[in-house]
């Protein structure tokens, strides 16, 4: 799991992010394929048709995917930050998970998967981001010259919002596993995390700006044909297990 994390924080600084959180559904993809080939825990129609949903959202999302990065310098980096659009966004995220984890997770988190899920989606706002922020900063602390204070400010500032975030991500996700069932939650989680991760990409790179119309619908399509996918694989397997457990 850490290699796979590994991974994507290497992904986010190589191509954009609206292209790298949706093909985490492949990591779905593979797991239901292994599940079926070493467990065999065979896939039936519906996890099959899932299976070629997100193959073909993937190959959509790859195809019209923004062709360059629109962020490439950490001054750049830094005067996307302090636009007071992402700054509101950003405040808003945290009024909504301060109300989230002090006063609702307490009282409805058990009983309502759509509280932890919340939690872990918001969270991505920052974790994302973050990570791809540091790619940028990385490159004037640790290049040939000093870093200045500025560059190795905006480091430390990353990589402590990225290890907070994570920590408090991991933290939640146990606390949804206790409660509920992994099929229903990671369905759930992947579509909302793929869409606020998303959105604040959005709103802090402007990826969407490189893109045409064109290219936007057939992302949106290729998105909505990945979750489509993962919530079927998801739906077959919990099928799968509440036959077997009324047969035995």
């Amino acid at each position: 799991m850490i290699v796979g994390q590994i991974g994507n924080f290497l992904a986010y600084n190589v191509a954009p992010a609206v292209i790298v959180t949706p093909l985490g559904a492949l990591g779905v993809l593979f797991g239901a394929v292994l599940a079926s080939q070493i467990l065999k825990e065979h896939l039936n129609i519906l996890g099959k048709l899932g299976c070629v949903l997100c193959c073909c959202g993937s190959v959509m999302l790859i195809i019209h995917a923004p062709k360059a990065e629109t962020v490439t310098t950490r001054l750049e980096l830094e005067e996307r930050l302090s636009d007071p659009v992402f700054v509101l966004y950003a405040l808003l995220v945290v009024l909504l998970l301060v109300i989230l984890i002090v006063w609702i997770a307490p009282a409805y988190g058990k009983s309502n998967v759509m509280v932890y899920v919340a939690i872990c989606s918001l969270l991505g706002s920052f974790t994302v981001p973050s990570s791809k922020g540091l790619g940028l900063a990385a490159q004037d602390v640790f290049g040939d010259a000093p870093p200045s204070s500025d560059a190795l400010a905006l480091f430390l500032g990353l990589l402590a919002t990225l290890a907070v975030s994570i920590l408090i991500q991991f933290f939640f996700i146990n606390k949804a596993l206790e409660s509920f069932s992994s099929n229903m939650f990671e369905a759930i989680y992947y579509v909302t995390f793929t869409s606020t991760v998303i959105l604040a990409s959005a709103l802090l790179f402007k990826e969407w700006t490189a893109l045409t119309m064109m290219d936007s619908l057939a992302m949106l399509c290729g998105l909505t044909t990945v979750c489509v996918g993962v919530v079927l694989l998801r739906i077959s397997q919990e099928a799968l297990i509440t036959w077997k457990t009324k047969t035995d």
